[in-house]
């Protein structure tokens, strides 16, 4: 049997059903508190009523690292794997030094070769950034503040103006130090080569934003939207990095909260929670399943999946296909260019020897030049 880990025990609605709110439940309730946070469906049951009732129509989505795991990009603390837990080869002074700017100023090859670990070209979007993208297919997207440099939220199909990528990305690059933009693609991550600005001959890098850099101006919507929200769901972060750590607390206090992650985090690993937060912990992509099946939404997140996947997988045919066609009609184009060059040309005897009237070439090149000249 569930029991709660407060001692306030549990308030009682009008229908005389326990209220879950601002409780999180756990069947092993003799172990002390933080150990006893283990998953459990009430939060997650809570939450799918009131998005059913309609009284969640503006919801914010906070998400960081933990979202792209399942599409194989390794989060950044995860003990053993994380990015942070693996740089003892990059030889730096303290794990974040990768991503500072004085240091990436000094010695950007760390930076460069940590970076193929995270960009996104192979990497695929996967089921929960498919969940936010229903999120605003159902027309109930506020808006999705990334802490992810991925893109994946955008490559999944949700529109750049429903996407706060707080930390940047790689879509874009510029001179660290004249901030000249470049194309993305003049910076290749997966070659070993640190790319050099053909202006001032600084390092260009992908704008992504590092330790000592301003953020986006976009991320300054947040000012506009928390105000606004009457759901806030975080997923997938550790709520370490300011500013977006604090975000999550300037929602209205009425806002529920719904924590998905691997432990928990922030003010969610406090206790008591405030009153509206509900947390679900363990596998976020298993959660993220869970909460699909709750609202009814799974088999049109599976089918969203496929079309787009099909959408994808079929514009990359057409690309390929597009590719061969031009080189191959160039090469047919050339060829009919060389083979019409090759008939229109008099013969090569024909401009050396005497002429039919006897002149040689050169007297009739005198010739028609007087002729020229006494007709001006």
């Amino acid at each position: 049997m569930f029991k709660s880990l407060f001692s306030e025990g549990t308030e009682t609605r009008a229908d005389g059903e326990p209220s879950l709110e601002g409780q999180f439940f756990t069947s092993e309730p003799d172990q002390p508190s933080h150990a006893a946070k283990s998953p459990s469906c009430g939060g997650l049951t809570t939450i799918a009523r009131l998005m059913k009732l309609g009284r969640c129509k503006k919801v914010l989505v906070v998400a960081g690292a933990g979202i792209s795991t399942a599409s194989g990009i390794p989060d950044f603390r995860t003990p053993g794997t994380g990015l942070y837990a693996n740089l003892e080869k990059f030889n730096v002074p303290y794990p974040e030094a990768i991503f500072n700017i004085d240091y990436f100023s000094n010695d950007p090859q760390p930076f460069f070769s940590l970076a193929k670990a995270l960009y996104p070209g192979s990497h695929r979007p996967n089921y929960i950034h498919y969940f936010i993208r229903m999120l605003h297919h159902k027309g109930l997207l506020l808006r999705v503040y990334t802490q992810n440099i991925d893109g994946l939220e955008k490559v999944c199909g949700i529109p750049d103006d429903k996407v706060v990528e707080a930390h940047g990305s790689f879509a874009t690059a510029s001179c660290h130090l004249c901030y000249t933009p470049f194309p993305a693609e003049d910076v290749d991550i997966m070659n070993d080569k640190v790319p050099v600005c053909s202006f001032c001959s600084a390092t260009v890098k992908p704008d992504v934003v590092f330790f000592g850099e301003d953020l986006p101006q976009k991320y300054f919507l947040h000012t506009k939207d928390f105000p606004k929200a009457d759901l806030l769901i975080i997923m997938g972060t550790s709520l370490q990095i300011e500013p977006c750590a604090s975000l999550v607390n300037t929602v209205r206090s009425s806002v529920p909260r719904l924590l998905l992650n691997r432990h928990a985090v922030g003010a969610f690993d406090q206790v008591p929670l405030r009153r509206g937060d509900h947390m679900e912990l363990g596998d976020l992509e298993v959660t993220v399943r869970r909460f699909a099946d709750l609202l009814g939404w799974n088999h049109e997140i599976q089918d969203l999946m496929r079309s787009h996947e099909a959408a994808v997988s079929l514009n990359s045919k057409l690309s390929i296909f597009v590719s061969s066609w031009t080189v191959m009609t160039l090469f047919l184009l050339m060829q009919s260019i060389g083979a019409l060059v090759s008939c229109c040309s008099p013969p090569l005897t024909a401009s050396r020897g005497r002429s039919s009237d006897g002149d040689t070439d050169s007297e009739t090149d005198s010739k028609s030049s007087t002729s020229y000249n006494s007709n001006q």
